[in-house]
């Protein structure tokens, strides 16, 4: 992280890297004492419905267009990392680059002002904390050599873009989060109501509407309802095209509806299996060594590409591809 040295020090670079690398350390260091109580603060009951309590509202729709768009934002970052360095593929790399990750919810935009207030900064303005920590390392070497003052009021714009990167990326995981709780949910939903394997919504849209062309079909029987529905269970009739179309649209909307308050469920369940805390190290170190090597944001979660991996899967299942 470059820091700007009066001309007439005589303090070794090698000095002045050491200490910046030493304030960076503490300052990381402590903010990773802090995950547990933000975690208890904001994802543990009650606070993960005060967190949450944010999606009432226009994320009800913000939420299903996210999840709708989340596979062509998902396509795009794979796409960025093979050209990335080819120079005949630059132009597809800016494209892939200028894909947006879709709309930012009330409660993506809430989780990330906690993190930048609880988690980064402790209570104090943005980026604040860490200058602190560096300020305080460099003036230790410059107090055994020099009474000049360090220039480092430029620290805070070289700091903002990767920390505002590293949480844009953080954001898509709430996106993910809700696509894998609703495959899960499905999951468990056919398991016990239908005693069926639907591994997501378009697996459960297909065996809602078998269940109701077979009830359709035994109304309208020719010996009655009762012995149609007995011949139909043997013999299921195959639900029409519109019909499938129409019970797997009606089921993605009621999934994407809870997908906007699905944080109420999921969070608390992944606090307990140590989902947060492993995510927000992982921010946290990729922040550390993005700070202290000057470099663009390096934190990539693969929580988007799990939530594809099962949406494949449930196409898959469902014989769409």
């Amino acid at each position: 992280m470059p820091i700007a040295i009066p001309p007439e020090q005589t303090i070794s670079e090698a000095e002045i890297e050491l200490a910046i690398g030493s304030g960076i350390e503490r300052y990381f260091a402590d903010c990773r004492s802090r995950v547990p109580a933000f975690i208890d603060r904001h994802f543990h009951y009650p606070g993960a419905v005060a967190t949450n309590r944010m999606a009432l509202g226009w994320d009800m729709l913000r939420a299903p267009i996210n999840l709708l768009w989340a596979p062509v934002y998902a396509l795009a970052c794979l796409v960025k990392i093979p050209t990335r360095k080819r120079a005949g593929l630059k132009w597809l790399h800016g494209m892939a680059d200028r894909v947006p990750a879709g709309f930012t919810t009330r409660v993506q935009q809430h989780i990330s002002s906690l993190i930048q207030a609880d988690l980064l900064n402790n209570g104090q303005p943005m980026g604040h904390l860490l200058e602190d920590y560096l300020v305080e390392a460099l003036e230790e070497v410059y107090e055994r050599h020099s009474s000049e003052p360090v220039d480092h009021q430029h620290f805070i714009k070289l700091v903002e873009p990767v920390i505002a990167d590293a949480l844009r990326q953080y954001r898509v995981t709430r996106t993910a989060s809700a696509d894998i709780t609703n495959s899960i949910s499905c999951t468990v939903l056919g398991a016990f109501a239908f005693q069926k394997f639907t591994p997501g919504g378009i697996g459960l849209g297909v065996v809602l509407a078998s269940m109701l062309a077979k009830t359709l079909a035994a109304r309208d029987f020719i010996l009655g309802e009762t012995i149609g529905t007995w011949y139909y269970s043997a013999f299921p009739p195959e639900p029409s095209l519109a019909t499938t179309a129409g019970v797997m649209l009606a089921v993605m909307a009621a999934l994407a509806a809870f997908a906007a308050l699905s944080g109420v469920i999921s969070d608390p369940v992944q606090a307990a299996l140590g989902l947060h805390r492993r995510r927000l190290h992982k921010l946290l170190d990729h922040l550390e060594r993005d700070v202290s090597l000057s470099t663009q944001s390096s934190f990539r979660p693969k929580d988007q590409y799990v939530a594809r991996i099962l949406d494949t899967f449930d196409m898959i299942r469902a014989g769409l591809i």
